[in-house]
């Protein structure tokens, strides 16, 4: 990916947030941990990154808007899911929908966007995306979790051997 890519796609990420933050409830995801040292709100904002270095490469050409408004809004579960609540079902399987029910409430929503949000935890939730941008953030989620909960040497010798110099980060 070139430079210049890179700071279009940053800047995408970063008016969209800012967008979402204006509108609604997204900056509180700052205050709730994710992965480690990461805020659902960095988690957020690296999956949105990430997810558009692997569209650029795997699906030129789809919905770059709805790619990083669904990205950005795929934890929007506004809960700390560290702290044991019995009302709430195992947290892996659950938050998606309650991400989808707080984005439905706060924001206007695409069908591609709801997509994203619903399914990107598959194949843990059982119906896979129907869309490319809700396959694309699945996989730039799991990727993201990995890199925040997984020694980043190991996983930067993971990414080197399946993508060559070109990994992302």
């Amino acid at each position: 990916m070139t430079q210049n890519h890179a700071a279009l796609d940053s800047a995408l990420v970063r008016r969209t947030a800012e967008a979402l933050e204006r509108t609604g409830r997204f900056g509180e995801l700052r205050r709730y941990a994710q992965h480690g040292a990461c805020s659902v709100y960095e988690h957020s904002i690296r999956v949105a990154c990430t997810a558009l270095k692997l569209a650029r490469r795997l699906a030129p050409g789809l919905n770059r808007d709805a790619l990083v408004r669904g990205a950005l809004l795929h934890d929007y579960f506004l809960y700390d899911w560290h702290i044991p609540d019995p009302t709430r079902p195992k947290h892996a399987f659950y938050h998606p929908r309650v991400a989808l029910t707080n984005a439905l409430r706060d924001y206007a929503l695409s069908d591609t966007e709801t997509d994203v949000i619903l399914r990107h935890m598959f194949p843990l939730v059982p119906i896979p995306p129907r869309t490319r941008e809700g396959w694309i953030v699945c996989l730039a989620d799991t990727w993201c979790a990995l890199g925040e909960t997984v020694n980043r040497r190991r996983l930067a010798g993971i990414a080197a051997r399946l993508f060559g110099p070109k990994a992302p980060r």
